[in-house]
């Protein structure tokens, strides 16, 4: 093959977006003719690993777009501190049932036994199976809807996040909102119900919602939305970070 072809070739694939048969053509064909490949395997081959790079890179766009705060998986997290979580039920939730069946995830814990990246790690397999998901706490996403309702654009709003197949709203709780920041909250929860899958993370009993929306009947009609159709998972535990300062501060002091 002489060099002006493989330059034809690579401004073809370039032209094309081929991007991952571009930068590794030479290796492939390489192989292909070290190994005496057939040429419908070579292309087999070649589009088989093309495919797989564009749907890699399309599911890393849509982890970047989703907003998650950190990267974490399933595997990063540590089953064996949290003894008392009900791996049963997390194994549920990784099918991805709840997705199909509109259903809600609330995790309900302390602060620092995971919840996030439960949430996080849900939500990025979620991605992986092509469900558009968005990731924001629960304060941004009332600021945002308050911000919207005073400019005329709360529709619009609304509809952006209630179209995301799964919504993880996190930290529910760790700050109070104002009655109009708790009636926005409802109708956005009372448009996706039973349309779409919400997740939550809250560090509050259900009993304390009411202080959180200022309302026992804004706060009753919104936990009766979101119960209706919902898995929840209690982690009882120790803090993760406690436990890493603490073992920080045992390193120092040796």
């Amino acid at each position: 093959m002489t060099e002006n072809v493989m330059v034809r070739i690579k401004q073809n694939l370039s032209i094309l977006g081929l991007r991952n048969t571009y930068e590794n053509i030479d290796e492939y064909l390489g192989n292909a003719i070290n190994n005496k490949v057939p040429l419908t395997e070579f292309l087999d081959l070649l589009f088989e690993r093309e495919a797989k790079a564009k749907i890699n890179r399309s599911v890393e766009n849509q982890i970047k777009m989703a907003g998650f705060p950190a990267r974490k998986t399933f595997e990063l997290y540590n089953f064996d501190f949290q003894t008392n979580l009900d791996t049963d039920m997390i194994d549920d939730l990784r099918t991805l049932r709840f997705i199909g069946n509109n259903e809600n995830v609330i995790f309900l814990g302390t602060p620092g036994v995971g919840k996030t990246h439960l949430a996080i790690a849900l939500g990025i397999s979620a991605i992986e199976h092509k469900y558009s998901t968005y990731f924001i706490s629960c304060h941004q996403l009332i600021q945002n809807l308050l911000k919207a309702n005073h400019e005329n654009r709360l529709d619009e709003r609304l509809k952006q996040y209630a179209k995301y197949k799964v919504l993880i709203i996190d930290e529910i709780g760790y700050l109070p909102t104002s009655l109009e920041g708790a009636n926005l909250f409802f109708q956005l929860i009372a448009r996706r119900y039973e349309k779409h899958s919400t997740i939550f993370t809250t560090n509050k009993n259900f009993g304390e919602w009411q202080d959180i929306f200022q309302d026992n009947t804004i706060s009753t009609a919104i936990l009766d939305r979101i119960l209706h159709h919902s898995k929840v998972v209690k982690i009882v535990g120790e803090s993760y970070r406690l436990k890493e300062r603490g073992e920080l501060l045992t390193r120092k002091k040796q």
